[in-house]
């Protein structure tokens, strides 16, 4: 994929243009549309929620060894992006037992001694990266994963306020981020598009011009699926692997699996109980590119008869990055203007015919006509 970006551009835009395929998988995920539809039995829900804790836990503890790091230092701020606590507070709030010992729910537990691959493959691989050689990688999992909440986020949290009667605001802390610069109150959606704009920037001036970081420059002749699929059966297999994502899985790279890897996730997710049947699908959108329509309205207000409510209520989205507004706004003319346009056209059509300026003569007497407003004019300004 990398092959076909221009790793000239900021890693931000490489990694929206290099993620379409990706981005393409994922969209097609029935469990991201029961998710976005709110349409996942709560107990499911419940135990996505933790499944999600043991991969935000993982990355969030790997963020803090690697804090100092040249390409994850300009983002690391855990104050404000930090999300396995709100997990745990939500996952406890549904569950309605003490924060502490939600762990030892039997949900839990089953989840933990039967772990899905999915998670097991996701969470092994953030590990992995963490211990090993070239942390930088990392960052691609905090690409995917915070700006998808700071943006599709915050559709579904108001999904699962509607599905589980959320009404008090308690159980969806996970989707809430404070304003930049701090503050006890929740964060608008223009405080929410600053952090964006503030980790882009972030993201931007830690990988800086490096392309080995930005795009996979491997010598080798052949694909790293290619290598990957050598390396397998081999006696020192492991090796291999560990050679192959030291050499050439970069940023890029990372952030396609770490698309993959959410995908996955959905595909584990079992069928509600009522599942819906709307046939439409879900859009879940790379994080640096989707559609305008994704603004939902305030925290806090129904649906309404607004047009943006009716949207969001018909065709629920996934979308991991809100869009940035046109650069330059589309122009449209109203009605009256058109018909009062046309109506001035018809008057001076009118007077030009009866008043003979049509044809050689009609020429001439606006030629005469011209050359009496010149002299007129010329001698007003003397």
């Amino acid at each position: 994929m990398s092959g076909l970006v221009d790793l000239s551009l900021p890693v931000a835009d490489i990694l929206r243009k290099g993620t379409a395929a990706a981005h393409e998988r994922a969209e097609h995920s029935q469990g991201a549309k029961w998710l976005a539809r709110g349409e996942l039995d709560k107990e499911e829900y419940v135990r996505f929620l933790m499944m999600l804790w043991h991969i935000y836990d993982a990355f969030e503890r790997a963020l803090e060894q690697h804090a100092t790091h040249p390409v994850l230092a300009p983002t690391h701020n855990p104050g404000l992006f930090a999300r396995s606590a709100n997990l745990a507070a939500d996952i406890s709030y549904l569950l309605d037992v003490p924060e502490p010992s939600w762990q030892a729910h039997p949900l839990h537990a089953t989840l933990t001694t039967s772990p899905p691959a999915a998670l097991t493959q996701y969470v092994s691989r953030i590990r992995d990266l963490a211990a090993g050689p070239d942390p930088s990688r990392l960052l691609a999992h905090a690409y995917v994963r915070y700006l998808g909440d700071l943006s599709g986020g915050q559709f579904i949290r108001r999904r699962i306020v509607k599905a589980y009667s959320l009404d008090d605001g308690a159980g969806v802390s996970f989707y809430e981020f404070r304003p930049l610069g701090g503050g006890a109150s929740t964060g608008t959606m223009g405080d929410l598009k600053k952090i964006k704009e503030w980790y882009r920037d972030g993201m931007n001036a830690g990988v800086g011009d490096n392309q080995e970081l930005k795009g996979d420059v491997s010598p080798s002749p052949f694909s790293q699926h290619t290598l990957r699929l050598l390396a397998r059966g081999c006696p020192n297999e492991r090796l291999w692997l560990t050679y192959l994502s030291v050499s050439a899985a970069t940023i890029l790279d990372e952030a396609e699996r770490a698309f993959d890897y959410n995908t996955a996730l959905f595909d584990v997710l079992n069928p509600p109980s009522n599942p819906s049947t709307s046939s439409s699908d879900v859009e879940i959108d790379s994080p640096l590119h989707s559609p305008t329509e994704t603004t939902p309205p305030p925290h806090g207000h129904g649906h309404g008869h607004s047009p943006l409510a009716s949207l969001v209520k018909e065709d629920p989205k996934v979308v991991y990055e809100a869009s940035e507004p046109p650069e330059e706004a589309e122009s449209y003319v109203s009605m009256s203007s058109v018909l009062a346009l046309v109506a001035a056209l018809s008057i001076t059509h009118f007077v030009l015919v009866t008043g003979g300026f049509t044809g050689e003569r009609g020429y001439g007497k606006l030629d005469y006509l011209q050359h009496w407003l010149d002299s007129l004019l010329g001698r007003n300004a003397a």
